[in-house]
This record gives C-alpha cells, sequence and structure tokens, in this order.
C-alpha cells in the first residue's frame, strides 16, 4: 500500500486515520484518488438533508463536495464519496448485503476488523483495475454477508464471513486445529474473493483449459474432495506442489489460496517500496507500479530477497517467520498464471465501476 500523508502538515497517517493525530484535521479516503485526503467543512449537503459535506484543504477548480459513507457514523468507515451521487455507501460498503446484528454485544467491534480488512482488499482490487461491482462481468457484483454462527465461504459471488472470524482467540483456535499459518481476516477475505475472480477471469473469459492444465479439473467433485481433505489430511506431496496445504484439497482451493498469496506479495511489496525497504542489497525502484507495471519474473526477484530480510527481523525480534513458506516450482507457475490473468484484464481498460443499489441489511440471525 502507498504511504499517504496529511496534507494540513505532512503527517504521516495510516488507511484506517479520520484524524491527524498531529495537526487534528479531518482525514477520509478518496477512492477516485485512491489516496488518504485532508478535508475541511463545507456546510451540508444539497443532496441528502442534514448530511454534511466536505472540500479537500487547497482544493483545485475541480474538486467536487464529498461526504463520508454512512457506515462512517459507526466508526466502521472512513472512506468519502461525491455528494453529487445519490446513494449513501462508498464504493466497498456498497457491495456489502449483510451486516452484523448490532444490537449483539461485540458485532460492532467485529464488524469495524472486517471492514478494515475488506476496504484493503477492495484497495487492491481498485489499484488493479479489476471488476468488483459488476459493472464490467456478467456474474454481478462481488457481494459480502457478514453473518454469526456461519459458514465463510463464497457461492455465486456472494462472499460469506462468519463473525467470530474477527475474535482473535477463535480465529488462533481455529489456525491451529487446521494447521493454518497464515489465517487472517485479509487473507479470508481475499481467499474467498479468488473464487468470485475465478468466474470473472478464468471461466467467463474462456480460460479453463489452460487453467485445468496448470490447476488440475475443476470439474471433480468438489464436495467429495473437501469431506476428503478434512477426512485425512492435505495431500502428502502438497509441499512439492501447492502454496499451502488447503490448496490441495481441489483445484477451485488451490486458485483462491494462490490468488491470496499473490494478493498477499503484491500488497506487501508495494508497502516495502512505499517505505524504501530493501532485501539483501536489491533496491525497489519507486517508479515502478508493483500493482501494473512489473512483471511477474520481476516481482519474484523482489519477493523472494524481501522475506528473507523480514524473517531475519522477525527472528530478531523473538517471533516466528513473517513468511513461513517455500513456493515450490508448479505453485510458481500457478502465481504466474494468476499475474497473467489479472494484467490480461487490465489491459481490456475496464470501464470505471458504476454504483450498485445499495441493499445493506443488518444481520439478525439469532
Amino acid at each position: 500500500m502507498k504511504n499517504f500523508a496529511c496534507a494540513n502538515c505532512g503527517n504521516t497517517v495510516y488507511f484506517e486515520n479520520v484524524t491527524c493525530v498531529k495537526c487534528g484535521s479531518t482525514l477520509g479516503f478518496d477512492s477516485a484518488e485512491q489516496a488518504i485526503v485532508a478535508i475541511a467543512d463545507a456546510g451540508l449537503s444539497e443532496t441528502t438533508p442534514d448530511v454534511p459535506i466536505f472540500r479537500k484543504l487547497n482544493a483545485g477548480p475541480d474538486d467536487v463536495a464529498l461526504r463520508y459513507c454512512a457506515n462512517a457514523e459507526f466508526g466502521v468507515c472512513n472512506w468519502l464519496t461525491p455528494d453529487s451521487e445519490s446513494h449513501i455507501f462508498c464504493k466497498a460498503c456498497d457491495l456489502n448485503r449483510i451486516i452484523p446484528n448490532l444490537s449483539e454485544p461485540g458485532s460492532l467491534l467485529a464488524w469495524r476488523a472486517i471492514e478494515h480488512a475488506k476496504k484493503r482488499l477492495v484497495y487492491s482490487l481498485l489499484r488493479f483495475g479489476l471488476p468488483f461491482d459488476g459493472s464490467a462481468s456478467t456474474k454481478g457484483p462481488l457481494t459480502f454477508d457478514f453473518v454469526r454462527n456461519a459458514l465463510t465461504g463464497h457461492l455465486d459471488g456472494v462472499v460469506t464471513i462468519d463473525v467470530s472470524e474477527a475474535d482473535a482467540v477463535e480465529r488462533e483456535r481455529q489456525r491451529q486445529q487446521f494447521d493454518e499459518p497464515y489465517r487472517s481476516l485479509l487473507g479470508h477475505l481475499r481467499h474467498e474473493s479468488g473464487h468470485y475472480y475465478w468466474m470473472v477471469l478464468v471461466e467467463e473469459a474462456g480460460r479453463l483449459e489452460e487453467f485445468r492444465e496448470i490447476f488440475g479439473d475443476e470439474r471433480d467433485d468438489y464436495d467429495a474432495a473437501l469431506a476428503r481433505h478434512h477426512a485425512n489430511g492435505p495431500a502428502a506431496d502438497w509441499q512439492e506442489q501447492y502454496v499451502s496445504a488447503y490448496a490441495s484439497a481441489h483445484p477451485w482451493e488451490d486458485w483462491a489460496e494462490t490468488w491470496a498469496h499473490y494478493l498477499h506479495m503484491v500488497d506487501a511489496l508495494d508497502t516495502a517500496a512505499a517505505e524504501g525497504m530493501e532485501g539483501h542489497g536489491l533496491r525497489l525502484d519507486l517508479r515502478d507500479d508493483i500493482y501494473s507495471s512489473v512483471t511477474f519474473g520481476a516481482l519474484m526477484a523482489r519477493w523472494i530477497p524481501l522475506t528473507i530480510a523480514m524473517n531475519s527481523l522477525s527472528r530478531s525480534m523473538g517471533h516466528d517467520d513473517f513468511y513461513p513458506f517455500v513456493i515450490p516450482e508448479p505453485a510458481y507457475d500457478k502465481l504466474a498464471f494468476v499475474h497473467r490473468m489479472i494484467h490480461e484484464r487490465i489491459e481490456q481498460q475496464p470501464q470505471e465501476p458504476a454504483a450498485s443499489e445499495n441493499a445493506q441489511t443488518l444481520n439478525l440471525t439469532p
């Protein structure tokens, strides 16, 4: 992720900040600019009664009035939307279908954690220029349901996240139970989004034969494959073929795990470049956009030295490895396929996403 700074005082600020801790300026994320911006009060909205609007500090003549996403009132969103638009949610929150039941203890904190992770996913999708609202795909929008006591998963574009995944203790219990070294909210969201983008980038794009040559035949019985995995564990040779143990369960899961791994790599490298971090003498060129202008070979040439440096640093602090993975050659080819599918889509120059009709509801599941 890029570095962000307060436009008023130059202080470093973070993706989730709503206030600059140095000068007190009000902040928000402008998805059109893909940056945290400092804003000042500009009265009330002309389109939405009694809603405050803002102008960017040092606004130019073409800058429009902005307002916070409606979910800002719950402290779960700091994204901005043009006041001229009729919908009340930002591009990221507009993808929500069901939110947690906020009358239940802990639900608001859980939703905040989920939203923070989801915003990082949507940020990456925006940086790639991938469709996520259905405007450039026949598969419909990427949709999110945050439900308590549900099975985390994906079905026909709908990503369901069990609210308990936001509980660090429960997540750690499941991490140990399923032997998943990188179990996180962001990891879950990236994985489940991979199932959506398999439909968009592989199935819809007519790339099934290429996919099957690399990942295997997704027509194999999915439910039976998962049942075997949970009963017998991963394939014995998974470390020689896959990015994770779970990836060996079925070609769809192999793609989703590989997709999530690729997003981890790109976002981490983008952050490392923004921070000026280097691994083993490798100088990261800030002129390159990791999301759009780097070949897969160049990306991997940067990734491996960075992970070695980060693992060494983590061990120096008495922690486990930052990156506890070794990428075997078959998994390397799968990551390259993901890279190719994304960048071929980027080259098609998709249209600017249009706002979907918001249908966000409370989750009233007991």
